[in-house]
């Protein structure tokens, strides 16, 4: 497996059950013995005892690969790519998950960041890792690559190709770790499996209203969306194959739509990928149907396909008829109504708390979250999403958490970031919104009018760890929907001492100090509009908070704030001046930016470490951030400061290169 430094990625990254890869994977080498994983034990308790009922325990194996495939052929992770083909349904009723999967293997960047870079061949030590997301991180789990086999036969997800390419059913297992059993995945729900592989936030799309799936399926998938579907329940509740070829109350991959020419007329196609591998839609435009047989459109040679993989199309008609959801998810709300890319229209506020089981009201005051609503927008405007830690839940625990969203009166509006009892009246009712709610989230709709509102949260029964994210749709001419990446032009009355402290006590805790994800929040309200991967992480504001935090508690009070608005008003200036006529900066630049920036004035550094900072700081097109911008020249100021007190004589640097790249690139 191979062996690389870690990737230099902005989001925070989490050990489950406190369990290092690079530890484990070392000392497993240096052994000479394969890693097993104590913390999911090749045991029936990770299986679980509902998916064991009626089998022979004693004919239960766990098995390597390698083993299993005794020496036939050799074990691979990726076999030529990986693909929704790749993936095989076993025992479990994980389709929720595998649904989602498929999805993903459309999105190849998005992949890579959950599977990494990982083999059977190069330093093997029976060690995999797998990341997914949870409440604003990336948790990263590490498996042991024994699966459970009985009777010969795979219990879960079977690896294709031949039984060669084995990263579905590693991933599955690590997802099974991850709930806490393979037992655990046995039935779920598709927006909990999407937001843990995207890290997004999921819109439901109601298919008893007309509608252009077309479109709707093409903008999403453009924007890098993933998609599944789901058939719809049988009075049963079991999962059976119907007449026509579907599974009752099972997920579906969304892989594509069409609009295609049929005899005189133009016929509205979807096509749909079942995790089982086979098993597919009997009914019109099916593998092998009259209506592919008949229709002589040019794309038909692109489109059509008769093989028993799964995979078929149907008529958006029978689609609607026969399915009961259809969920998107993506880094922002997807318009799909209007055909736009969801990150130009949505701006996004997010929140990391705790929350304890409230008082006789219901409404602890710990746990308040303002946002306004701008003018323009009164549609379909607003969606706040919870999403809660998987761990503070048991299986058949009800969501623990709820929200209510409150509009404040202008009376109540000064006291910004915490309103006082008498607000909360018996008399003031709560706003509703369209929710759907999961195991572990909760998304609610609304459409509110111009104005400001707070949200309250409250546990029902015990404290529970949780992200709060507020989704605000921005008008227009709030976004610029022609270059890559803008800066909104800072405005005369931002630079005024008193509409900087008025802003900093809008977004400040109590209005006396201001942590990282509320300084998260005010950068990417007051300073920013582009492209979501441009926004402010948690993780750079972090550092931003740690590079600026004089008297060391992990906050910013009033006077340090103001001096690191001085700094974002240059940096915001200086990094305008230095785009190219596509409104984009390019790391070339990088020079000329160090050399404007009026608090570095005395620092130089050599070329070679320029061009270390260009591989921190940029993307794989040499393009920097504006966020990124920032943290390079806080970090740079830092450490001139820091070293100029300690040399020789007070004026000028006497660091090493080796120093500069240490303090540079990797503090």
């Amino acid at each position: 497996m191979a062996h690389n430094q870690e990737p230099l990625d902005k989001t925070p990254v989490i050990k489950f059950n406190g369990q290092d890869f690079n530890s484990l994977w070392d000392r497993c080498l240096s052994r000479g013995l394969p890693f097993e994983d104590e913390t999911f034990p090749a045991e029936t308790s990770s299986i679980g005892l509902k998916l064991l009922q009626g089998k022979n325990l004693s004919r239960l194996r766990w098995m390597q690969p390698k083993d299993i495939l005794k020496g036939k052929s050799e074990p691979h992770f990726i076999l030529e790519g990986a693909s929704r083909f790749d993936i095989q349904q076993g025992k479990a009723g994980d389709c929720w998950f595998l649904a989602t999967l498929g999805s993903l293997t459309q999105n190849p960047q998005h992949l890579q960041k959950i599977l990494m870079d990982q083999s059977f061949s190069h330093q093997y030590a029976g060690i995999f890792r797998f990341r997914f997301w949870q409440c604003g991180q990336w948790v990263e789990v590490v498996v042991d690559d024994r699966l459970p086999v009985l009777d010969k036969e795979y219990l879960f997800v079977y690896p294709r190709n031949n039984n060669q390419e084995f990263w579905p059913c590693l991933l599955e297992k690590a997802y099974a770790k991850f709930h806490g059993s393979y037992a655990n995945l046995h039935y779920g729900f598709l927006p909990d499996a999407l937001v843990d592989l995207m890290g997004g936030v999921v819109t439901s799309i109601d298919l008893h209203f007309p509608s252009d799936l077309v479109t709707m399926v093409k903008t999403a998938a453009k924007a890098g969306s993933l998609m599944a579907c789901a058939t719809l329940a049988k009075p049963t509740g079991e999962a059976r194959r119907m007449e026509n070829g579907l599974v009752s109350q099972h997920a579906y991959t969304v892989t594509g739509a069409e609009r295609i020419q049929y005899g005189r007329s133009w016929e509205d196609l979807i096509r749909l990928w079942n995790p089982w591998g086979n098993t597919e839609w009997r009914g019109r435009w099916s593998d092998g149907s009259l209506e592919w047989q008949k229709t002589h459109d040019q794309q038909k040679r692109l489109l059509y396909e008769n093989k028993e993989d799964g995979e078929f199309w149907m008529s958006c008609q029978d689609f609607q008829d026969n399915f009961s959801c259809l969920f998107v998810c993506n880094q922002f709300p997807v318009s799909l109504n209007q055909g736009n890319m969801p990150h130009k229209i949505w701006s996004q506020m997010m929140f990391k708390n705790r929350a304890t089981p409230g008082n006789t009201t219901g409404l602890p005051r710990d746990t308040q979250y303002i946002f306004s609503v701008p003018e323009g927008m009164e549609s379909n405007n607003v969606i706040i999403s919870v999403n809660v830690r998987l761990q503070n839940l048991k299986a058949k625990d009800k969501f623990p958490l709820s929200f209510k969203v409150f509009k404040v009166d202008p009376q109540f509006q000064p006291f910004w970031k915490r309103l006082p009892p008498t607000f909360f009246s018996q008399f003031r009712n709560a706003i509703e919104g369209i929710a759907f709610k999961t195991k572990s989230n909760l998304t609610k709709y609304f459409s509110l009018s111009t104005g400001t509102y707070v949200v309250v949260t409250s546990a029902h029964s015990e404290a529970v760890e949780f992200l709060l994210r507020i989704f605000l749709k921005m008008p227009d001419g709030d976004r610029n929907l022609g270059s890559n990446f803008n800066l909104t032009a800072p405005k005369a009355s931002l630079l005024e001492n008193g509409s900087q402290e008025s802003i900093f006590h809008r977004y400040a805790q109590q209005g006396l100090n201001m942590d990282a994800t509320q300084l998260q929040s005010l950068l990417n309200q007051e300073f920013l509009k582009g492209t979501p991967g441009d926004t402010f992480s948690l993780d750079e504001c972090r550092s931003v908070v740690a590079l600026m935090d004089l008297k060391v508690n992990g906050q910013l009070d009033q006077e340090e704030f103001a001096r690191l608005w001085g700094r974002l008003v240059h940096c915001q200036s200086v990094f305008q001046n230095t785009q190219d006529r596509s409104g984009v900066f390019l790391s070339l630049d990088l020079w000329k930016v160090i050399k404007r920036t009026d608090f570095l004035a005395g620092t130089s550094i050599s070329s070679e470490l320029l061009d270390l900072m260009t591989l921190r700081y940029s993307d794989n097109s040499g393009r920097v951030s504006f966020p990124s911008l920032v943290c390079l020249l806080l970090r740079l100021e830092a450490m001139a400061k820091t070293f100029r007190n300690l040399s020789r004589d007070g004026k000028r640097l006497y660091l090493t290169e080796m120093e500069w790249m240490n303090l540079v690139m990797y503090n």
